[in-house]
């Protein structure tokens, strides 16, 4: 059965509730595609060796790596799309904040107008219209969250009935918006960077494989590329190590906000501009340095061994992000 909780969604948040919800769908996919690759890679490996051919079984072996590598890498996919989604989260919790003071002000204003129009005189207004400047005061507060605050917003827990719509794009949404999807494609180019690097090594495999047919009854001439074939997993492994991304940054003056949630220059100064590119090449460089190849040891055990495969103005707090727990 399906969640309840997009039905519980403000009318503010549906859209982005099941955008999010589709996307770790997608995220599933990617991992479970890695978890089959690597699978398929022991396989593929056993094979090689049941065929008692030498060549093909050190070729097969050696392909099976490289193909093991190729799922870790969507594996890895599937972690950074975890990342940008989380910052999507950030977005929606946020409208969801922000609509409960939308309500309560929507609320006290119907109710001054149908006063109005059955008692004017009733001594009620004076209290309604004081509940509504404070409830206006309450709501500036939200919509500054929604539009200014760039730090992670928190989640509400109130659940309102929602009518209304959000006709401007806001700044922190943009904001958060160019943050979410620069991740998203650095994922995307060091994927494809990789996939690329393990593919051109995986085509140099092929060519250590002699196909020449040979005449019924004759030896076929005993493999001798097999120091080539091991040469070829070091190369990949040095090439996935040295790999660096090289990414154009995505500015945002998004930084310019002061302790009263406003902007500290003109709109389109271009005061105190950062790049959004750089913490994502930071962490991509983090994780290439700090953990190494996700596949490292793999590649190098299987160079110095045959056989290496194997198979209101609420203010909510930023929930935890990680690829196995998701909403």
């Amino acid at each position: 059965m399906a969640s309840l909780r997009g039905m519980q969604q403000p009318e503010l948040s549906k859209k982005l509730f099941k955008m999010i919800k589709s996307e770790n769908h997608t995220i599933g996919a990617y991992e479970s595609a890695s978890r089959e690759r690597i699978s398929i890679a022991s396989q593929l490996s056993d094979w090689g060796e049941a065929t008692g051919d030498d060549a093909i079984s050190d070729i097969s072996d050696k392909l099976g790596v490289l193909l093991s590598e190729l799922g870790e890498q969507e594996d890895t996919f599937a972690q950074n799309l975890e990342d940008y989604r989380s910052i999507l989260k950030q977005i929606r919790n946020t409208e969801s904040s922000v609509q409960p003071s939308r309500d309560h002000k929507a609320k006290i204003s119907d109710e001054i107008q149908k006063l109005k129009y059955k008692e004017p005189q009733s001594t009620k207004l004076v209290t309604l219209e004081q509940e509504l400047v404070r409830a206006e005061a309450q709501n500036l507060v939200a919509e500054a969250q929604l539009t200014n605050i760039v730090s992670p917003p928190a989640r509400s827990t109130t659940v309102p009935k929602n009518k209304n719509t959000n006709p401007n794009p806001p700044e922190q949404t943009r904001q958060k918006l160019k943050e979410a999807y620069d991740i998203h494609f650095a994922a995307v180019i060091e994927r494809a960077e990789k996939q690329i690097l393990l593919a051109r090594h995986g085509r140099r495999l092929l060519n250590l494989l002699d196909d020449t047919p040979v005449v019924p009854g004759d030896t076929r001439p005993a493999f001798e590329h097999a120091h080539q074939a091991r040469q070829v997993l070091n190369d990949a492994e040095e090439d996935l190590r040295e790999w660096t991304p090289s990414l154009e940054p995505i500015p945002s003056s998004a930084t310019d906000l002061g302790t009263n949630l406003m902007p500290t220059s003109p709109q389109g100064a271009g005061t105190g501009t950062t790049e959004l590119g750089s913490p994502v090449q930071q962490r991509i460089a983090g994780s290439e340095t700090g953990e190494g190849v996700s596949n490292a040891g793999q590649l190098a055990s299987s160079s110095a061994n045959e056989r290496d495969v194997s198979g209101s103005s609420t203010v909510v707090q930023p929930e935890p992000s990680t690829s196995y727990q998701r909403q």
